[in-house]
């Protein structure tokens, strides 16, 4: 476990500005969810390069994938700023990145209010029906010949980071005996609810790292503390970031979030993370250039 000091990175508009590329189109698509009726919603941004290239499953939290300005568009034109940039930002790093709407197809486009976890309907349960939405977007993937199958990674914020937990787990959702080989390369988890998981033995059938808010208004980052150091304990490979000062959304690029040092600080290093993070896991150096 690493605490990250807010003190010693510099502010993210330089940061971005270094790395300035042009963005990506983002193209929307569609296919089936492993659960066998639905037929999930996707936002596609892809690298230059003819490929083929590795692949990030990216799972949005409790408030969907939509601008809370949407105003009933709810298409990739009105996509929060904080997955756009994501998307962007690993497709601008060589990856193909596909975003999946787990809540519009069934009929919760715009998402849900804070606080509304135990009010949630069972149609979007990220224990037992997300994951089937996450390792249906693996099997799309797999299909395409831009995407090299043994090299797709999965991300999610929230309560898509406690949907990467749950696929990732022991009694996995979607996937027969599952493995860094027959389902997701490394996970990544950002600022999840670890309630769940930390009732388990658990272990992760693949290498996790979790980026967690020490000030979350959320969820509780002291029980992820806790069941990271169990999960480590066990063997499990995880590894996870506590930052201080850092609230829920830390990485949200909207004004109101990076006014926040802490949470410009977190966002900053929770991008360069990520990145060494799935370059270690997911790049395949003969076929692959950074």
């Amino acid at each position: 476990m690493r605490i990250v000091s807010s003190l010693v990175v510099p502010i993210l508009a330089v940061v971005l500005a270094a790395c300035a590329y042009a963005a990506p189109d983002v193209t929307t698509l569609h296919f089936p969810s492993n659960d066998g009726k639905t037929r999930l919603t996707g936002y596609l941004w892809q690298p230059q390069g003819e490929g083929p290239f590795p692949a990030i499953v990216m799972l949005h939290g409790r408030a969907g994938p939509y601008s809370t300005a949407a105003k009933g568009v709810y298409d990739a034109s009105t996509l929060t700023q904080r997955h756009r940039s994501w998307g962007e930002f690993w497709a601008a790093h060589g990856y193909l990145a596909l975003h999946v709407d787990s809540f519009g197809p069934r009929g919760y486009a715009q998402g849900f209010p804070i606080h509304s976890y135990k009010n949630r309907p069972e149609t979007v349960d990220e224990q037992t029906v997300r994951p089937l939405d996450a390792y249906g977007a693996l099997q799309y993937l797999r299909s395409r010949s831009d995407v090299i199958a043994t090299r797709i990674g999965v991300q999610g914020w929230s309560n898509g980071a406690m949907t990467v937990l749950a696929a990732l787990g022991g009694a996995t959702p979607g996937i027969m005996q599952p493995n860094p080989q027959s389902g997701f390369r490394a996970a990544l988890a950002l600022y999840p609810g670890c309630g769940e998981q930390e009732k388990q033995d658990y272990v992760p059938y693949a290498p996790m790292l979790m980026l967690l808010a020490a000030e979350d208004e959320e969820v509780s980052p002291l029980v992820c503390r806790r069941f990271g150091e169990r999960t480590m304990a066990r063997g499990g490979k995880l590894e996870f970031v506590l930052y201080p000062g850092a609230q829920h959304s830390f990485d949200d690029p909207g004004s109101r979030k990076q006014a926040n040092d802490a949470n410009r600080a977190a966002t900053i290093d929770a991008r360069q993370r990520a990145e060494q993070f799935f370059a270690a896991h997911l790049r395949d150096a003969e076929r692959i250039t950074k």
